[in-house]
This record gives structure tokens, sequence and C-alpha cells, in this order.
């Protein structure tokens, strides 16, 4: 019998999870199906209800709907009760199980280029549901966090949610500071860029041996990317992110190991074929 996964989002058409997933089932032969749907906040619960009357298996959360989808659920892995958000839901005996998979997923996806986390420092830029997965995720790895946001209180309460798990964070404010010197791994977590528009501050006087990553995805390079390139940084975008937070949660709904290669070789022609279409 097939199978149904999605992802809910608002907003959704960038969204290349489709994409991704159809061609890991196309690879092993699994008779599933995945789409994406628009779901405006206003209509989280409904949505909820309705993917569930449908006969969805499981479905992904994207923004805005990490954090507010926690209380229509009726169970978090311990990852999802930690970050306090949710990317990734499964229906297991009618419980709806949520899921995190964006902090494993990130960790995932720069461990071979930052070369080690232990006692390095890593700034955050941004204190919503995909900053939380990453945070929590890199001070369990022994990273030192600093976290900026627009609004001080949510960036004061992640720091606080690490360091009642043991980790080290500080707040700082939402703009350049002494931070830019000695970062070792920079994340632009937030939504800005993705309509490429500029970030709101500069990124001048950061230290050349960051790793600066921007968890959108397309546009490939957004403004923030483009100007630490410029510094003189390494940089990523976040396809590998999407790529291995999709396997994770693949792995969460289905068992057995993801088709990383083919997963991945989707979502670059998909992201060549929109480039290609705009050009």
């Amino acid at each position: 019998m097939e199978k149904h996964y999605a992802v809910i989002g608002d907003p959704i058409q960038h969204s290349l999870s489709p994409w991704m997933h159809n061609a890991g089932y196309e690879a092993l032969g699994l008779d599933a199906e995945y789409q994406r749907f628009r779901v405006e906040a206003s209509h989280l619960a409904e949505a909820v209800k309705g993917l569930r009357a449908l006969g969805f298996s499981g479905w992904n959360v994207t923004l805005p709907h990490k954090e507010n989808i926690v209380s229509l659920l009726d169970t978090l892995t311990p990852q999802a009760q930690r970050a306090g958000a949710v990317n990734t839901v499964k229906i297991h005996e009618g419980q709806l199980i949520g899921h995190n998979t964006d902090g494993d997923g990130f960790v995932r996806s720069v461990e071979e280029e930052l070369h080690g986390f232990e006692g390095k420092k890593a700034v955050l830029l941004g204190a919503g549901g995909a900053s939380k997965g990453i945070a929590l995720a890199l001070a369990e790895q022994g990273m030192c966090l600093h976290i900026l946001n627009r609004t001080p209180e949510k960036a004061k309460g992640l720091a606080q949610a690490i360091e009642r798990e043991g980790g080290t964070a500080s707040t700082g404010e939402f703009a350049p500071g002494d931070w830019l010197k000695d970062v070792d791994l920079l994340v632009q977590t937030t939504s800005v860029g993705l309509h490429r528009e500029s970030f709101p501050f500069s990124l001048e006087g950061i230290s050349k041996q960051a790793l600066v990553v921007d968890i959108i995805f397309n546009p490939m390079e957004t403004a923030f990317l483009k100007e630490a390139k410029k510094l003189g940084c390494r940089t990523h975008n976040g396809l590998e992110m999407l790529l291995y937070q999709g396997a994770l949660a693949w792995e969460f709904w289905l068992g057995g190991q993801a088709p990383v290669k083919e997963m991945r070789q989707a979502l670059k022609n998909q992201l060549f074929k929109g480039m290609f279409n705009k050009g």
C-alpha cells in the first residue's frame, strides 16, 4: 500500500524536499509519495487533522510552524523535547510523534569541514525553531555558543535551555561585535535572504578561519554568504543540512538507511534546473 509523506510551511514553494524524498523512494523501489503543502499559521491545527484524516504516515515541518506544532502532538522524542521544536512528525499506532532532525542533520553537514567541535566557538544568528535544534546539537558536541536575536528574550531562553543541558552559551545584541574576531562557526538561521534581500548588518572584521553557513539553500548563495566569501571565509549554504535532516527524517519514518547519494543528486538537479529556468 502506498505511503504518503509531505512538508508543510509558509512559504513552501521553494522547498526541494519532494524531489529529494521521491528520488529516494524510486531508488529503493518503495511505494511512497512525498508532497508539499502551503499551510498558513492560522490553519495549522486544521492541517494536522487533515493530514491525519487523509492517511499520511508522516510529514516534515518548516517555517513558521516548528514551535507551534508542538502543542498539537501526542508525544515528543528527546531531540524534540530539548529543542522545543519539531521538524518531523510520524504517526505510530495512532499517536502523533514529534521529532527534530535539524540539529543532528546540521552537525553531519559541517563535521568534515569544521575538523572537530570541542572547545570551538559558534555564533548563531536567530533563535527560532531551526536555531534551537542546531544550537543544542552543537553544544552537545562541546562547542561554546553565542546567540544573537532581534528579540533578546528568545536568545536568553535558548541560552538557558543549552545551559540546562550542561552546555555553555551566552547572548548578545543582533549586531556586529567582538564576536566576529574569534568565531569558528557562524550560522545564519533566520529567513532573511530567502527573497534575495540583504542581511541587516555587515560581517566586516570576521575571522578568515570561520566557516560561515546560511541554512537557506534557495537561492544557493545569499547576500550574507556572498559577503562572507568576499571576506575570505569558507561558506556553506543549507543544501547539505537539508539533505541530512531529510535522510534522518526518512530513517525515523521508514527505518533502514536513506539513499543519501541519490537524494543529494536529486537536490542538485532540481536546484540547477531552477537556476536554468530563471536564466
